[in-house]
């Protein structure tokens, strides 16, 4: 598997190419979360976001489908004893229903062949007045260094889609999202948050 392959090399790459975004994007997702807050988070990687939400939360569940990011991400977790790591396909999540108070699924729904049934599951398991944060690279904004979505797309990366932010916006709209807040971690490739509340 892919991912699995570049786990070991993967914060070194996202560090010299896209470091102010990498190491920004955990502190702006944090921001949105509150101390008595039970989080799952989808799609881990190496644990570059859930080591700065552990702190901020009563409980995080880190999840992703490659067992190699994994095994970062729960080294970048050992000391927070309020941290699970474990594998999970996040478009058939085992989980009940209103389970968690924010979800979080950084950097994939743009690969997804059907980002929509992630969006529904990971809404599933959000409580109303919850919140769903979902951030995303826009590398088809101007300024964007094209050369470097190529390599990553012959490293073996599939983006299914590329969005700007105003693609990334309809996106949420054409999805029936309305209740959608969005803000930019600027950077050599930015990254645009989505957060959406959950409506009871």
């Amino acid at each position: 598997m892919f991912w699995d392959n570049v786990s070991g090399l993967y914060d070194l790459f996202e560090t010299v190419y896209n470091g102010k975004v990498y190491r920004g994007l955990g502190r702006k997702v944090a921001e949105e979360i509150e101390p008595d807050d039970v989080v799952l988070e989808c799609a881990c990687g190496t644990g570059a976001i859930s080591r700065t939400i552990a702190p901020k939360c009563r409980k995080l569940m880190a999840t992703d489908f490659s067992v190699g990011m994994l095994k970062q991400a729960a080294r970048k977790c050992r000391t927070c004893d309020n941290v699970r790591v474990r594998r999970a396909d996040m478009t058939h999540l085992q989980c009940r229903d209103n389970r968690f108070d924010k979800v979080v699924a950084g950097n994939v729904i743009h690969l997804l062949d059907d980002p929509c049934v992630a969006l529904k599951e990971l809404e599933r398991v959000c409580r109303p007045g919850g919140k769903i944060i979902v951030p995303t690279y826009i590398n088809a904004s101007a300024g964007v260094n094209r050369m470097a979505v190529r390599l990553l797309e012959m490293a073996g990366v599939t983006f299914k889609r590329q969005y700007d932010l105003q693609s990334y916006r309809k996106f949420f709209s054409d999805a029936g999202y309305e209740n959608v807040s969005y803000f930019v971690v600027d950077g050599r490739m930015p990254c645009a948050v989505a957060v959406i509340t959950k409506q009871g």
